[in-house]
């Protein structure tokens, strides 16, 4: 088992066949499949299952991705970090669900270092990503949230991601929408009221991720509902179709980004608590002591 073969399984169990793994990766159809049978072989269990209808995971498929996503990603740090031409620079790395004073503190932290050389990451990205990186040191320090819906199942996974986590706010659920909606100027609204609207969440991919959003009210039926994974992608949906997003009301933080939202509670209660991760037993560098303490300044519990 190799690098190169971890990689084509994570490439093939992100794609709905063989050809299309196969040209993302820039190989032959056939050598893929070959490099996948024979770490099948050495492995002795079947990854995917092949169907004239394409190919899917199996249940020793799943959980070896499981694993396979942390050892590429501590691959890819090394191989970063030591081989790169960027080598000698100085590094830090945040991963965070889409708050905009994770941002701030970041830059914040960059503006006050101010070092010489440095090689910095932001990742906004989705919530299981968000564990994923702190779990394999590829980011320091992640920012979550979640709601009383996804509380015991991210608790869960912050112990099996060996992560410890600390709490920063607790913010009430509030909706978004566009300066010129007909709603724009209530200071409250049921969420029933807005039936005749898109709801615009954002895109975690998996169904099993379902209790992962980052949103509040995750188990709601809405009648209406556009995924987006890009942010200025959701606002100009919101804008151009009256839709709303739901959020934690903090407009004021993002008014640089948001600007032209207005933020509206919501009647129905789904409190997010929002805070940092990081994993247990690790040492933070010196970007990281700072960026914690960047964070700890929006502390409200």
């Amino acid at each position: 088992m190799n690098i190169t073969q971890i990689k084509y399984v994570l490439e093939l169990s992100n794609s709905s066949s063989m050809r299309e793994a196969a040209a993302r990766l820039y190989v032959s159809q056939p050598a893929l499949s070959a490099s996948i049978r024979e770490l099948e072989e050495e492995l002795g269990i079947l990854l995917f299952e092949r169907t004239n209808k394409g190919i899917s995971l199996t249940d020793e498929g799943r959980e070896f991705i499981g694993y396979a996503k942390r050892a590429v990603a501590q691959y890819d740090i090394l191989e970063d970090r030591y081989l790169s031409r960027d080598s000698g620079k100085e590094r830090f790395s945040v991963s965070t669900q889409h708050y905009n004073f994770a941002i701030r503190a970041f830059t914040n932290v960059i503006r006050s270092r101010d070092p010489e050389k440095f090689v910095f990451s932001i990742h906004e990205t989705k919530t299981r990503n968000v564990l994923e990186d702190v779990s394999s040191l590829k980011s320091e320090v992640g920012i979550v949230s979640f709601s009383a819906g996804s509380e015991k199942l991210i608790k869960k996974l912050f112990k099996e991601y060996n992560l410890l986590f600390e709490p920063l706010m607790k913010r009430e659920t509030y909706i978004y929408v566009w300066k010129d909606h007909e709603f724009a100027g209530r200071e409250e609204i049921s969420i029933e009221e807005l039936s005749a609207y898109p709801c615009v969440l954002f895109d975690q991919t998996d169904d099993s991720n379902f209790y992962l959003t980052e949103e509040a009210l995750a188990d709601y039926d809405f009648g209406k509902l556009i995924k987006s994974d890009d942010r200025a992608t959701s606002m100009e949906i919101i804008a151009d179709l009256h839709g709303y997003s739901i959020g934690s009301g903090m407009l004021a933080d993002d008014e640089a980004i948001l600007k032209g939202m207005v933020s509206i509670k919501l009647k129905e209660e789904d409190t997010l608590t929002i805070g940092y991760i990081t994993r247990k037993g690790s040492k933070l560098s010196e970007y990281g002591k700072e960026y914690v303490e960047e964070l700890l300044k929006f502390k409200e519990l």
